[in-house]
């Protein structure tokens, strides 16, 4: 019997499909926002629980929309990257299985620190505060206005500001790589290299000194790049300790 060695794609099934339906979300999120008034973001971006936009497919198709062309560039850049290297491994029923659990677990973690820093700011607020951007902060963001009193500012954006992108799920992507790669070079900016190990481990802790930082002006979801990380780890732990097969 002549069995033939496993044959390498530089574009897998999954990922492939992942880059294809990202692209058409990227494209129709601007083509229905210019030409029919549609903001497919207030329908499918991760909205807080208590924003009256909030749906719980949104877990999902958040995954698949992005702000800019910077933005869906450098994830679809990450996930064929990492993402090409892991499915030829793990095949793509389980690259998909991991794809959606760091990316949802990235939107649970994100959800629940939302949740901590808007009961640390209620805290420090008066009741007629709080009533007053539960009322009326969700009409006034979507007229571009906020609140000039800057924890109702801040309490309104936590509230009402949606998150978009794939990046929660590229981050446990990269943990994974650095799990089963460890010794393989990353060069960084192209030009340094760095062993993925290292280079995993410092950028979680980067996200980590950020996401505590609590650079809200950034306008990135620091703790939904941990969650993906992390929910990737004990993920990646659980497969091993139950499957002899696995790499």
């Amino acid at each position: 019997m002549n069995i033939q060695p496993a044959r390498f794609s530089y574009l897998p099934e999954v990922v492939k499909n992942f880059l294809i339906i990202n692209g058409l979300f990227f494209l129709a999120k601007y083509v229905l926002g210019t030409n029919f008034g549609i903001n497919l973001d207030q329908h499918l971006a991760l909205h807080y629980w208590e924003s009256p936009d909030f749906r719980p497919h949104q877990f999902v198709t958040h995954l698949f929309m992005h702000g800019s062309f910077s933005h869906i560039l450098f994830n679809m850049f990450a996930l064929w990257m990492f993402g090409n290297q892991l499915e030829n491994i793990w095949g793509g029923k389980r690259f998909l299985v991991y794809f959606m659990i760091t990316g949802l677990g990235a939107a649970v973690l994100h959800l629940a620190v939302i949740q901590f820093q808007i009961s640390a700011l209620e805290a420090q607020m008066a009741l007629e505060q709080i009533n007053r951007v539960t009322s009326s902060g969700y009409d006034a963001l979507q007229n571009g206005q906020n609140f000039i009193d800057p924890l109702m500012g801040k309490l309104n954006l936590l509230y009402y500001t949606p998150t978009v992108g794939a990046s929660g799920a590229v981050f446990g992507l990269l943990l994974a790589f650095g799990m089963l790669f460890p010794n393989t070079l990353i060069y960084l900016y192209f030009a340094i290299p760095i062993k993925a190990k290292y280079f995993v481990a410092g950028y979680g802790l980067l996200e980590l000194w950020l996401g505590i930082q609590n650079s809200a002006s950034d306008n990135v979801a620091h703790f939904a790049h941990l969650g993906g990380m992390l929910f990737g780890y004990f993920l990646i732990k659980y497969w091993r300790k139950n499957s002899q097969h696995f790499y």
